[in-house]
């Protein structure tokens, strides 16, 4: 069943197309379904929230809940950053930069200090949650954030059961799937 999971996962992020999740026509039709489906479409937040899960599932003990619950909530704040007429800089850029990082902390199966592991998952959690604020229109922006965070989780859960699976029955697996996410991070901020 685990590796049914995995397996679905996996081929959920490879058959994915590149969205074109930041444009303006996200925030003309931001709703709950827009929210459930944004993270969906565009790899790089998809790639992202699995990575998220399946690195938080490599740690020990608090850290495998604590990255995704600190993540989780700074993608709440960066969302409401996004709303503000603040501007921050290198959104595109740090988002990708985050799929690469993410994808060498897996294949590394990189165990951090505490602080740092939170550090790195509430930064790369910013920069997503701020291109969602920035898209969502102010009129249904509650509807739209419940839609994007309910499906966060959902990828976080996903990758969390994936790396659950290939990390005991196939740690080699675990490697080439960070490799393919660092590779993924690098063509987007290539790109």
């Amino acid at each position: 069943m685990k590796l049914k999971v995995a397996t679905a996962a996996s081929l959920l992020a490879l058959s994915s197309t590149p969205a074109f999740a930041h444009t303006a026509s996200v925030a003309e039709h931001s709703s709950l379904l827009s929210g459930l489906v944004h993270p969906l479409i565009g790899v790089d937040h998809l790639l992202a929230m699995l990575a998220v899960g399946f690195w938080a599932a490599m740690q020990k003990n608090k850290l495998r809940l604590q990255i995704p619950m600190v993540f989780m909530l700074v993608l709440i704040a960066g969302f409401m950053l996004g709303q503000t007429a603040f501007s921050l800089p290198i959104v595109e850029a740090g988002i990708a930069t985050s799929v690469l990082m993410l994808g060498l902390l897996i294949a590394t199966a990189a165990r951090l200090p505490a602080a740092v592991a939170l550090g790195l998952s509430g930064g790369f959690a910013l920069f997503h949650g701020y291109a969602h604020g920035a898209e969502a229109a102010a009129s249904s922006m509650t509807l739209f954030a419940a839609g994007f965070l309910g499906s966060s989780l959902m990828l976080h859960l996903c990758g969390g059961m994936a790396a659950n699976t290939v990390k005991t029955q196939l740690p080699s697996l675990a490697k080439l799937a960070g490799l393919a996410i660092a590779a993924a991070g690098a063509t987007l901020l290539a790109a």
